[in-house]
């Protein structure tokens, strides 16, 4: 089995790693020959290095084989490019697959009690992100100026991050627990938080920083699940008006609500185990949709 990114490729859909719209594709081609330039030299080397080692060669300009028995990637249907990027039949979605946890998060009072149009947002912008200090001690000033309440995943330099009046936090939080708990979140946009706010039924706004990041903040955008703004380049008033605008739209909140119910009626936990289950059961042909469904 595998589970790769670069298998999403497809000739009707953005590039991958690009974060460019779906609905514009005049920037597609530039950015196909730009990633290409830039990773031709490193991939030929590497697939070398691999046939030298026995394997079959690499797919072209892929870092990694899929396999011939079943491939799963995570992405619910309703976020997913299925009619524009049909793929084989090895190849099987998993519409999320939440990270369970025994830990549990308890808010606040005056955080569950929170004056009538006040926001609950949750704060993450990943291990990497949270890093970040100078871009997570904006977000802290910027968002500590608001009525909203934020619990914040404050990151690898927490010694280093002051919390606003209007905050909570610890360095790691058992972020599954505290998403349901939320109005809505601030993310960086990892598949991680990005599948499990879908699967809890959460908008987001999104700050992506790289890889997958700006794909998904893109297609969360253009699909109505979200607001994308620019990490680093984001006017104040811009994600105060993100975090507002999310938080009025009772539609969405509606829809966003609806959606998550679905995505975890489909139960991609067990799904995932009765694929694996399936491939033990087969062996190492071909594993195909059909055989998911007998």
């Amino acid at each position: 089995m595998s589970c790769n990114p670069l298998e999403m490729r497809g000739s009707a859909v953005p590039p991958t790693f690009s974060g460019l719209p779906a609905a514009d594709d005049g920037q597609w081609q530039p950015f196909r020959a730009e990633f290409e330039r830039k990773l031709r030299p490193l991939w030929t080397t590497f697939n070398e290095w691999v046939v030298a080692q026995g394997a079959e060669p690499l797919p072209d300009l892929e870092f990694m084989h899929s396999s011939n028995a079943a491939n799963i990637y995570v992405f619910p249907e309703e976020a997913d490019y299925v009619d524009a990027r049909p793929l084989d039949p090895t190849w099987h979605r998993i519409d999320s697959s939440v990270r369970r946890t025994e830990d549990t998060y308890q808010l606040p009072p005056d955080f569950v009690d929170r004056p009538a149009g006040t926001a609950l947002v949750y704060l993450s912008l990943g291990s990497l992100g949270g890093a970040d200090i100078d871009l997570m001690r904006r977000l802290v000033d910027v968002l500590g100026d608001t009525r909203h309440k934020f619990v914040v995943s404050k990151g690898p330099q927490a010694d280093r991050l002051e919390l606003a009046p209007n905050m909570v936090g610890e360095q790691a939080l058992p972020q599954t627990t505290v998403i349901p708990q939320v109005d809505l979140v601030v993310t960086h946009g990892g598949n991680n938080t990005t599948t499990e706010c879908l699967h809890f039924g959460k908008p987001m706004v999104l700050l992506p920083l790289f890889w997958d990041q700006y794909d998904n903040a893109q297609r969360m955008a253009e699909l109505g699940y979200g607001v994308r703004l620019s990490t680093y380049g984001f006017e104040a008033a811009e994600l105060t008006a993100a975090i507002d605008s999310l938080y009025a739209d009772d539609d969405l909140l509606r829809r966003m609500t609806a959606l998550g119910e679905r995505i975890r009626a489909r139960d991609g936990l067990r799904r995932g185990a009765d694929l694996i289950e399936q491939v033990a059961t087969v062996g190492f042909g071909h594993v195909s949709q059909d055989q998911m469904h007998e």
